[in-house]
C-alpha cells in the first residue's frame, strides 16, 4: 500500500465501505498464497507436487507469526529515525488497535497490519519456488523467518514507510515491485545457487506434471491480484477501481504476448505460456497499478511479456537451474515494471484519490526512472547478498543443510519428507499380483517374487 512521496489530506475517521474493502482484498491476497503453492506444483513432477503446496502454506504460516512477533514493527513502526528499518515499539502488535495509522492515514493500524501482513506471507512463498525438488524443507521452514526479519522488513520499510529512503526519494512503488517482486526474484536466484542443480539437469525432462493445476494457481493469482494492487489503494475509491482495471488488462496482455512468442517457435498455444505470461504481466503492473492508465496497462502487459520471456533464457546461458522460473518472470518481471512506472506514471491517476504526485516521463519529470533504477538495483543487490549469506550460513549448521540427498531427490519430498503424496492412487506403490504368465499391461517396474508377479506403478 502506498501513498508514496504525496501530500493528501488524512482522513478522520475510518469509513466503514473502505474498511470493507480492505478486509476483503486481504483475503484476496491470502488466496494467493496456495495459488503460487498450485502454480508451482503444476509445474514440477508429480513426486514433488504436495510438498510445493504445503511450502507455500508453510510461508503464510510462518510469515504470520513473524509479523505479529516484529515483522510489522520493523517495516511499519514509524518512531525510528533510521531511513533502513523500523523500531519494536510495535512487537507482538502492541499498541496496534483502532488508531488511524500513520503510514495509511485511511486505515486503522490493525487492518493495515492484517492486510500488509498478507503481503508479507506471499513474498518468500516466491523466492523458494527456485529450489523445487531438491531443497528441503525443514531448513526453508526456518529460512522464510530469518529472511522475512532481514529482508523482506528493511525493504518495505525504505519503500513504504514515510521515514524510509526511497520513500522520501520519490520512489513510485504502489504494491510492492521492490519489496515482493525484486526482492523474491533475487532471492530466488540466490537460492537456487546455493541449493545447486537437480540430478539430470542437462539431460532429462523437467516437465509440467498437471497443467491444469497450473491454471488453477493462475486462477488463483489473477483472483487474488484485484486485491493486492485494488486494496493498495487504501480505500474504495475511483483509484482503487483503476488499479484493478489496469492490474486485469496487463495480466491479459502479458498472457497473449507470452503465448504468441511460444507460437512462433512451437506452432502451438501453449496453455503453460499463457499463464505465465499472465503472471509476469500481474507481476509488471503491481508498482504502477495506482499511477498509471489503461493505455499504459497494455503497455505493461506486452513489454513485460517480451522481457519475461527472453529472460527465461539467461539460465541456459549462465547455466543455473531457476526450476520454476521465478528471477525470470518475478526479478525481471519487477524491475520491468518498476521502469516502465518511470516512464508511464500520471499525476491525473493518483488524483483520483486526492493525492498530489509529479508523474513520471509522461509528465515531463525524467528524474523518475533513475530514482526507479536505484531503488531497484538496491532491492535487487540487498536481496541476493543477504539471502545468499543466510543460506551459505544455514548449510554450514549440522541439521540445516539446504538440499536434500541424492536418495530424498529421486524418491521425490513429497514421500521422504512428507509422508504423503499429492496423487496417492497414482504416485502410491501399488501391488498387483499376479500369476506368473499371465499378461500384464501396466509398463513400470516390475519386481518378481516366487510365483508371483509384484507390478509397482509409480
Amino acid at each position: 500500500m502506498n501513498t508514496t512521496n504525496s501530500t493528501s489530506t488524512p482522513a478522520p475517521t475510518l469509513n466503514n465501505g473502505d474498511a470493507a474493502w480492505i478486509l476483503a482484498s486481504t483475503a484476496l491476497v491470502m488466496i494467493m498464497v496456495p495459488g503460487v503453492g498450485y502454480f508451482y506444483s503444476g509445474l514440477a513432477r508429480s513426486k514433488n507436487a504436495l510438498s510445493l503446496i504445503m511450502l507455500s502454506m508453510l510461508s503464510l504460516a510462518v510469515v504470520s507469526f513473524q509479523w505479529w512477533l516484529w515483522g510489522y514493527s520493523l517495516a511499519f513502526n514509524t518512531d525510528s529515525d533510521s531511513p533502513f528499518i523500523g523500531t519494536l515499539n510495535n512487537a507482538f502488535l502492541m499498541d496496534t488497535r483502532d488508531d488511524t495509522s500513520t503510514t495509511a492515514v485511511a486505515l486503522t493500524s490493525i487492518l493495515f497490519c492484517i492486510f500488509q501482513g498478507m503481503f508479507a506471507a506471499i513474498t518468500p512463498a516466491l523466492a523458494i519456488g527456485s529450489a523445487a525438488e531438491r531443497g528441503r524443507i525443514l531448513p526453508a521452514i526456518l529460512f522464510i523467518f530469518i529472511w522475512s526479519t532481514i529482508v523482506y522488513d528493511p525493504i518495505a520499510y525504505w519503500t513504504w514507510n514515510p521515514k524510509g529512503w526511497a520513500f522520501k526519494l520519490g520512489v513510485l512503488d504502489f504494491a510492492g515491485g521492490t519489496p515482493v517482486h525484486i526482492s523474491s526474484g533475487a532471492a530466488a536466484l540466490a537460492y537456487c545457487l546455493i541449493v545447486g542443480k537437480r540430478h539430470g539437469h542437462g539431460t532429462d525432462e523437467f516437465k509440467p506434471h498437471n497443467v491444469a493445476n497450473v491454471v488453477l494457481g493462475t486462477v488463483f493469482l489473477w483472483f487474488g491480484w484485484f486485491g493486492f494492487n485494488g486494496g493498495s489503494a487504501g480505500d474504495a475509491t475511483a483509484r482503487a477501481a483503476m488499479a484493478s482495471c489496469v492490474t486485469n488488462l496487463a495480466a491479459a496482455v502479458g498472457g497473449l504476448t507470452w503465448m504468441l512468442l511460444d507460437y512462433r517457435l512451437e506452432r502451438k498455444l501453449s496453455v503453460v505460456g499463457f499463464c505465465s505470461g499472465a503472471v509476469a504481466g500481474l507481476v509488471a503492473i503491481t508498482p504502477g497499478s495506482g499511477f498509471v492508465s489503461p493505455p499504459s496497462a497494455v503497455a505493461f502487459g506486452v513489454v513485460a511479456g517480451i522481457c519475461c520471456n527472453m529472460a527465461v533464457k539467461l539460465k541456459h546461458i549462465f547455466d543455473f537451474d531457476d526450476a520454476l522460473d521465478v528471477f525470470a518472470v518475478h526479478g525481471v518481471g519487477g524491475l520491468t515494471g518498476n521502469i516502465l512506472t518511470g516512464i508511464f506514471a500520471q499525476s491525473s491517476i493518483p488524483a483520483l484519490d486526492g493525492v498530489v504526485i509529479p508523474g513520471g516521463w509522461l509528465n515531463g519529470n525524467w528524474i523518475q526512472v533513475p530514482r526507479q533504477l536505484a531503488d531497484s538495483a538496491a532491492g535487487m543487490s540487498y536481496s541476493f547478498c543477504l539471502t545468499y549469506l543466510i543460506l551459505f550460513i544455514m548449510d554450514k549448521i549440522p541439521g540445516l543443510a539446504i538440499r536434500a540427498d541424492h536418495e530424498t531427490e529421486t524418491r521425490g519430498l513429497d514421500e521422504a519428507e512428507l509422508g504423503e503424496l499429492a496423487y496417492y492412487h497414482v504416485d502410491r506403490l501399488i501391488t498387483v499380483n499376479t500369476r506368473t504368465g499371465e499378461t500384464k499391461s501396466i509398463k513400470e517396474e516390475t519386481v518378481h517374487q516366487g510365483n508371483d508377479t509384484n507390478v509397482t506403478i509409480v
